[in-house]
């Protein structure tokens, strides 16, 4: 259902340094990058038919802001990936939104979820849906 989800950025060259190192953890890459007179927009993803998360200068030229209540949800298969992941953004100049952890009761549909923000203060975060 979803294609692809774009967030904006203000310092370009931070958020593509952040997005390699964080969505190269789940084997995504850059797709589609385009120029300044296009904002910039860089899409990753793990593939063509894939879903992706791309990064852009506001396209009306106004400084970039997250959204009040916007979160990008990533899924990973396992929870020690969640951990990792939360890791990796935080030592990419994110921030803690939500240490990862149980949200809810064990069991087959268990919600095991970090959260952050991008050095941009994008929401986002990663989960595992199911048991230990």
């Amino acid at each position: 259902m979803i294609g692809y989800v774009t967030l904006g950025t203000d310092q370009l060259d931070r958020a593509r340094a952040f997005y390699d190192a964080l969505l190269g953890e789940l084997g995504a890459k850059r797709i589609m990058e385009f120029g300044d007179e296009a904002g910039g927009f860089t899409l990753w993803s793990a593939g063509w038919d894939k879903p992706g998360i791309a990064v852009t200068r506001a396209y009306n030229g106004r400084p970039a802001a997250p959204g009040n209540g916007t979160m990008i949800a990533l899924v990973v298969d396992a929870r020690a990936k969640v951990d990792q992941l939360h890791a990796k953004a935080l030592s990419l100049g994110g921030s803690d939104e939500g240490a990862p952890g149980l949200r809810g009761e064990e069991g087959p549909q268990a919600f095991y979820a970090g959260y952050f923000r991008d050095p941009d203060g994008n929401k986002l975060c990663v989960f595992r849906m199911g048991p230990a």
